[in-house]
């Protein structure tokens, strides 16, 4: 049995690796028990030998008592802040001024992604963390060192052999987006004031007097700079970076070395379209002079260096007002209150609109109308409200009350015990009526080409479909009555109807619009039942017996079958003709358990028919990419998934690769 010193030392050492790989490298090598077998372990022995806890102890990283207050410390060299540039002149004068000022000489870059967070020096003593700090005013930060420790991604010990004797280490704490959204959803819940963005969320939480809260937090820490060595010899940013991470902090991935401005501007480019699918925040990209000698030669302003620049991308947050909350109904009867707001500008588009899902998250968020708020808009996302301005309130603001009425068709609204989702109570509501009919001829449904969102609302107008069966029974003299339709736009949707006929039945089964079947479950039933009756009369425990078929489908699926309008339909589509049954072909499921993302145009095919030939063969296609995804499939023009799964670490295949996983 190894003595209490001997054993602490070696659990310290195993637990600070296990951290160093879970933390920085997203690599674990055990599972969750066995980490917390041997911490409680550690626990145990440095109770019975306080006298042998060691600095660098995993423990130790919450162990602080709350601060009184927080003490001045002057770092060892000045952390200077960036100068800013909003435009590719400004980008391109800077280029002029270094080159300038380097005649004759090759000069090459180095870009990082900027992270949107708050800055921090870090104090490393013989490898050993000793203390962490704020920038504060360039010269005087305030000593965090209680709620630095915390944070899982900063190592108590460096992991470099021969450690410098002190180094002044410089970073970014940042919160991802998801626990951002996890602290403000928190908040909201304890009717706390919410943060408005994660940098703000990240300054409040360092400078929490009990580093417990902070450690709740779960802020992160990415490092870029050196700003203070006692023996630490480096050439280059590029070699700085390299240093970072072979002493175990983590460092940013994504740099990148160019050997000109104008590869750093593509650089910009190439993450300006990219960065909505980092799992964190950036608001530009920081470009520096690569070598620490022409670095040195460039020197500083009184403010910033004259060796490095931020790009900063258009803002995709902005402050603007709550004109009126009003509410949609979708083809499920859902009641979804959407904020109209004083247009707005962010991240290059004009915003006026946001969605508030529904009644709860305005409660949560307290939105009210007549409020001003902060909204975003990161990539293609759908603008969202954060936060309101609650310091901005004069008292006229007013609470949103959801109608007890339907705001299309004036039937009840209720909400169902244990959702969050009002519901219209009217199947014959028109607006559920409009959006299942444009649902049922969409594309990853029966694909009714000539049948989209302006004419099927002129077939309901005009009385000519009131549900997705009449859409059979269509002639050419109906279709002439829609306004712009002449004899061959009226040929080619009747040649569109009549291909849909032949879909397959997963198609028919999702664009039948029953609630919580998406194409991927529809695929996933219609591969257990060779047709639309014998689906129709499995019962709930049938259908559960399913894999990846729970009780919330399983009852959806036997409701929506015994309703005698969902009956009326069906017959009708059969009666037209319509396939209702699943061809059986034995197929050996080589794919199963694998979760496929599509991204891009394919050549062969569409990516609905990939889709299709990935799940016959057990596979699973998803929307989102995740660390769980087994592989991203990048067509033409792939869009930022491809991002995410090369900053996830990803495999990405291209579509030959996929043709040969499917036996093509």
């Amino acid at each position: 049995m190894a003595d209490p010193k001997t054993r602490i030392r070696e659990l310290t050492d195993i637990l600070n690796k296990h951290n160093y790989r879970y933390y920085v490298l997203d690599e674990p090598e055990v599972a969750d028990a066995e980490y917390d077998a041997l911490m409680r372990e550690l626990i145990a022995l440095e109770e019975r030998h306080p006298e042998l806890v060691a600095a660098d102890s995993p423990t130790q990283r919450i162990g602080s008592p709350p601060a009184g207050g927080f003490q001045p410390y002057k770092h060892l060299a000045k952390m200077y802040s960036l100068a800013d540039a909003f435009d590719f002149t400004e980008l391109e004068e800077f280029f002029d001024r270094v080159e300038r000022a380097l005649p004759g000489r090759p000069v090459a870059y180095v870009c990082e992604l900027k992270v949107d967070g708050a800055a921090l020096s870090v104090t490393y003593r013989n490898g050993v963390f000793e203390r962490g700090v704020t920038r504060g005013d360039g010269e005087t930060g305030e000593d965090i060192t209680g709620n630095i420790k915390t944070i899982r991604s900063v190592p108590l010990k460096l992991n470099a052999g021969d450690p410098p004797v002190v180094v002044e280490i410089r970073g970014e704490a940042f919160l991802s987006k998801d626990q951002f959204a996890r602290i403000n959803r928190e908040r909201g819940e304890m009717e706390q004031p919410l943060f408005a963005n994660p940098r703000n969320a990240t300054a409040g939480t360092l400078r929490q007097l009990d580093p417990k809260i902070t450690a709740a937090r779960e802020l992160d820490a990415i490092f870029y700079a050196v700003g203070y060595a006692e023996g630490l010899d480096l050439e280059s940013q590029s070699g700085v970076l390299t240093w970072l991470k072979s002493a175990g902090l983590k460092v940013m991935e994504q740099a990148r070395r160019v050997e000109s401005g104008a590869a750093a501007i593509t650089f910009i480019k190439e993450w300006e379209g990219k960065r909505a699918s980092l799992p964190y925040e950036i608001d530009g990209i920081v470009i520096k002079v690569d070598s620490l000698g022409h670095q040195a030669e460039l020197g500083y302003t009184s403010k910033a260096p004259r060796w490095a620049i931020a790009y900063k991308y258009p803002a995709e947050q902005q402050t603007t007002r709550v004109i009126d909350i009003i509410v949609s109904v979708g083809r499920t009867g859902a009641l979804t209150p959407t904020a109209v707001m004083e247009p707005v500008k962010i991240a290059g588009s004009t915003v006026s609109r946001a969605t508030l899902h529904n009644e709860d998250e305005i409660r949560r968020k307290d939105i009210r109308i007549g409020d001003y708020v902060v909204v975003q808009k990161a990539g293609d996302v759908i603008p969202e409200i954060v936060a309101p301005i609650v310091s901005r309130r004069d008292g006229t603001e007013r609470q949103f009350v959801m109608p007890d009425k339907c705001v299309v068709c004036g039937s009840a609204v209720v909400r169902p015990e244990g959702e969050a989702v009002a519901r219209c109570t009217n199947i014959a509501c028109p607006a559920q009526a409009l959006m299942r009919i444009g649902h049922f001829a969409s594309r990853g449904a029966m694909d009714i080409d000539g049948l989209g969102e302006v004419v099927a609302r002129e077939l309901y107008e005009l009385g000519l479909v009131k549900d997705v069966s009449d859409i059979y029974y269509l002639n050419r003299d109906d279709l002439l009555r829609i306004g712009h339709f002449q004899d061959r736009a009226a040929a080619n949707l009747e040649r569109g109807i009549e291909a849909s006929k032949t879909r397959p039945l997963s198609r028919l089964l999702f664009g039948l619009g029953i609630r919580h079947v998406g194409s991927h479950v529809a695929d996933v039933l219609t591969r257990s039942y060779s047709s639309l009756d014998e689906l129709a009369a499995a019962g709930e425990a049938d259908l559960t017996g399913i894999n990846e078929v729970g009780p919330q489908i399983a009852d959806s699926v036997a409701a929506f079958f015994r309703q005698e309008e969902n009956k009326r339909v069906i017959e009708r589509l059969r009666a037209a003709g319509v396939n209702m049954t699943a061809e059986r072909v034995q197929v050996e499921q080589t794919l199963s358990g694998k979760t496929f993302v599509l991204t891009g145009s394919l050549v062969t095919k569409t990516r609905e028919e990939a889709a299709a030939a990935i799940e016959r063969l057990g596979g699973r296609v998803s929307s989102s990419v995740s660390a769980k995804t087994d592989y991203v499939v990048a067509g033409e023009s792939p869009g930022s998934k491809l991002a995410k799964a090369e900053a996830l670490g990803v495999p990405v295949i291209r579509e030959a690769e996929l043709r040969a996983l499917i036996g093509e």
